[in-house]
């Protein structure tokens, strides 16, 4: 009897541990103090699934508010609304120039060209000249009106521009000249001559009376137009005026030429 009794003992205790086990399973487990720590515990089944346990039994899960302004958005497909492409814009304006980069290094050298044809051959510069030189070995007086001096040797006169029968020279290439004029002064006489543009006055070759006879010159540079003249004639004065000459010797002299022409600038 005693034996019998201990094993009832015996197996009553051990249905005990067993039920207790069991039941810590579902016993929920809370904190003290706030219920917001609070975590599910989890456990596994016979079968190894694994289970989370949020409340105690007889209690509802709790609820949560459903968001504010909740909506529903379609997913949509856009590679299946895509359109076809647009026209290119219109093109912008261009930028600002950037800064200049730095100088490159040189590149090699090309390859030698074909020698180039002869071209055609140019005009020949045209040089223009003009230069007379004449004398006078007669002596002349003064009379009542102007007398033009008129020469009758005829030392250089290029392409005949100097008149010997006027005693002119004609201008025929436009420029710069240059002139001068030398007479033999007569003794106790005036000597007064004027040197002339067309009709107007330039130059004077002057000698008062003198007991000596004297070698006299003149000379000046005058810009000429086409068909200008330069002469020489004596002036008409109250006192005798005359230039000397022997008809042996030339003692009056008259030369001019071309210092440049109006062509060549």
């Amino acid at each position: 009897m005693p034996r019998l009794c201990l094993l009832c003992v015996y197996s009553i205790g051990v249905l005990t541990l067993f039920w207790t086990g069991q039941v810590d399973l579902y016993r929920t487990q809370y904190p003290e103090g706030d219920s917001e720590d609070y975590e599910p515990r989890v456990f596994r089944d016979s079968r190894g699934v694994e289970c989370r346990r949020c409340c105690e039994p007889g209690e509802e899960p709790p609820q949560h508010d459903p968001p504010q302004n909740l909506r529903v958005v379609p997913h949509i497909n856009i590679t299946i609304l895509k359109g076809e492409k647009g026209d290119g814009g219109a093109r912008g304006p261009y930028g600002k120039s950037g800064k200049a980069g730095h100088m490159g290094p040189p590149g090699p050298y090309g390859h030698k060209g074909l020698k180039g044809s002869v071209g055609s051959p140019g005009e020949h510069c045209k040089s223009y000249h003009a230069a007379f030189s004449v004398g006078r070995k007669k002596a002349l007086f003064s009379n009542e009106y102007y007398q033009t001096l008129v020469f009758d040797t005829e030392l250089v006169n290029l392409y005949n521009h100097f008149n010997m029968f006027t005693g002119k020279f004609f201008c025929y290439v436009p420029g710069v000249y240059f002139f001068s004029l030398n007479v033999h002064t007569w003794n106790q006489k005036e000597t007064y001559l004027h040197l002339m543009k067309n009709e107007q006055e330039v130059a004077i070759l002057y000698a008062q009376p003198s007991d000596r006879s004297i070698m006299q010159s003149q000379s000046l540079m005058l810009e000429l137009a086409r068909d200008d003249q330069v002469w020489v004639r004596l002036f008409k004065g109250e006192r005798e005026n005359a230039v000397f000459s022997d008809d042996y010797d030339t003692y009056m002299t008259f030369s001019g030429h071309l210092i440049k022409a109006e062509s060549e600038g």
